[in-house]
């Protein structure tokens, strides 16, 4: 029996880590998984610049952050705002019947829609600390910018997230 690679085990550890990361970014399933394919080609091209001073996991969004961005440079177009396909629904399913399954599906749902809604970059900040479990000095280092910066969006995410889904269940 063959072991993996590196790299193999890099990419099995953290792919879905860089796709979720990248769907809170593009709301687009499918363009997310040619990202992170394209993602890992270039980290191994680029393995040998990976300092260590940061988790590989906060360096490989920020890969794939410029990877993105080059990509609407690219497309001069701005992001759809629908997801499609995503995981997190598939994974919702536990011990239920269908019926709370259902209502679980739909209320992740709501707040996948409230997270996409919410303005540059809260949503991601939010889907970073709360579905990827990163810590607020690696989502800073994902954005370039400071650890007190990660958490002062995550809590106005947070606030405006709580606040939209109050008034869609208000409505």
């Amino acid at each position: 029996m063959q072991e993996n690679s590196p790299i193999e085990d890099i990419y099995t550890e953290y792919a879905n880590t860089v796709k979720h990361f990248l769907v809170s970014l593009s709301g687009n399933f499918d363009l997310a998984e040619d990202l992170t394919q394209e993602t890992f080609y270039q980290a191994y091209k680029s393995i040998h610049r990976y300092n260590g001073k940061c988790k590989i996991s906060v360096w490989l969004c920020q890969i794939a952050k410029h990877l993105y961005f080059d990509h609407l440079k690219k497309e001069k177009h701005l992001s759809t705002t629908e997801f499609q396909n995503l995981e997190l629904f598939e994974n919702a399913n536990g011990n239920r019947s269908l019926e709370e399954d259902y209502l679980v599906k739909e209320r992740i749902k709501e707040l996948l829609f409230a997270v996409k809604q919410a303005k540059e970059p809260y949503g991601q900040v939010f889907l970073l600390r709360a579905y990827e479990e990163m810590s607020f000095r690696e989502i800073g280092n994902v954005f370039d910018k400071s650890e007190n910066w990660a958490r002062v969006n995550y809590y106005r995410a947070k606030k405006w997230i709580r606040e939209v889904l109050v008034d869609e269940s208000n409505m």
